[in-house]
């Protein structure tokens, strides 16, 4: 019989992005931001074994089709963390952010960002440690071609 264990307040941001990016052992998963490396652990904690972070990957080949980031809390430093783990993600990526700061204009600011990289927003929940957004890009090769 399996035992349910309580989910500490800290590890709450790791269930929503999980859920909201349907995110299975199945996925290649790249991560990024400050708390990059905390987000790896518990999620290699929790069995999920093709997890990569851009420092450790080679030629970006959009070979993921999760992509995390969490620890960042300034538009600046999300967009640098997008940039960043962007090539790495296929074209029909799904894509979870935690964004920690009280700032209220951020996740507008994330929103048109996500917008002009091919992402639609698709749902964001608010959590212990802020709010995490998810958003999909899908057929993005295709706008790019049709532009």
């Amino acid at each position: 019989m399996a035992q349910f264990r309580p989910v500490p307040d800290t590890e709450q941001f790791v269930d929503t992005m999980i859920s909201l990016t349907r995110l299975s052992n199945a996925h290649r998963t790249i991560i990024a931001g400050n708390d990059g490396t905390k987000l790896y652990a518990l999620l290699r904690r929790r069995g999920l074994i093709r997890l990569a972070m851009p420092s450790t990957c080679g030629t970006p080949r959009k070979q993921h089709s999760v992509g995390l980031i969490a620890g960042e809390n300034s538009p600046a430093t999300i967009e640098a963390a997008l940039t960043q783990i962007t090539p790495f993600l296929s074209d029909c990526a799904a894509i979870a952010i935690l964004i920690d700061s009280p700032e209220g204009g951020l996740g507008l600011k994330i929103r048109t960002k996500l917008e002009r990289m091919g992402f639609q927003i698709e749902a964001g929940v608010r959590c212990q440690q802020g709010l995490v957004i998810s958003a999909y890009r899908k057929g993005f090769t295709q706008m790019q071609q049709a532009a």
